[in-house]
């Protein structure tokens, strides 16, 4: 999960390489295979030339699609044994690009803690929740350098209304419409979180059900 706006834009890069057909069967070939694939095996496996599985996989590894090693293939070793080939891997890291930004991951992050915090530990739910949540904050406000900062890295739209700060857009969309209750409490934590990592006051950070295009007001600093 990219948490802040380098990051997010490296996303962006890496989903439209993916937009050629091509390119996206020759990931789908290296993404289906159980051990790291060759250029030649690309290139017979999809009946192209050697030289475009090659363009294509270069393209994957430098978007960060697919990772590279260097294996000798025939299994022989020492001298006489050639130099080893270049293989291609798809990497564990994950790539999620939502527009408008949203973050999923995170909130599936904070509610696993929560429950195995809760079931594990004795504590309440909702307090666990909310420490949870004030944790996944801090980590998303990483090194912004304040609170307006760390909305804008975040993808969370802030604006002015008024004398206040409101936000564009919820990062929990698709969860606040089924569960308010619960998930705009996470979200209140999440912000709160925010602003302690940035040295802000987490009491700027209020409920609100009718600000902008989330849950949250942030009053004026004093």
């Amino acid at each position: 999960m990219a948490t802040d706006e380098s990051g997010y834009e490296d996303d962006l890069i890496a989903v439209r390489v993916l937009g050629d057909p091509t390119r996206r069967r020759v990931y789908t070939a290296v993404a289906r295979s159980a051990e790291p694939v060759s250029r030649d095996h690309v290139a017979t496996l999809l009946a192209i030339p050697r030289s475009t599985a090659a363009f294509h996989l270069e393209r994957l590894a430098d978007a960060g699609l697919l990772a590279v090693e260097f294996r000798r293939l025939t299994g022989r070793t020492g001298p006489g044994s050639g130099r080893p080939a270049k293989v291609y891997v798809r990497p564990e890291a994950e790539l999620s690009v939502s527009v408008p930004r949203r973050h999923y991951e995170l909130a599936g992050e904070v509610m696993a803690e929560a429950i195995g915090r809760a079931v594990g530990g004795d504590v309440p739910v909702r307090d666990a929740l909310h420490e949870a949540a004030l944790r996944g904050g801090r980590r998303l406000a990483g090194a912004s350098a304040d609170l307006d900062d760390a909305l804008e890295r975040a993808g969370l739209e802030p604006r002015i209304d008024g004398d206040d700060t409101v936000l564009g857009t919820c990062p929990f969309h698709r969860l606040a419409r089924g569960n308010p209750g619960v998930v705009c409490e996470l979200n209140h934590a999440m912000l709160c979180g925010m602003a302690e990592a940035v040295g802000d006051d987490p009491g700027r950070v209020h409920l609100d059900a009718g600000a902008g295009g989330c849950c949250i007001r942030i009053s004026p600093a004093p």
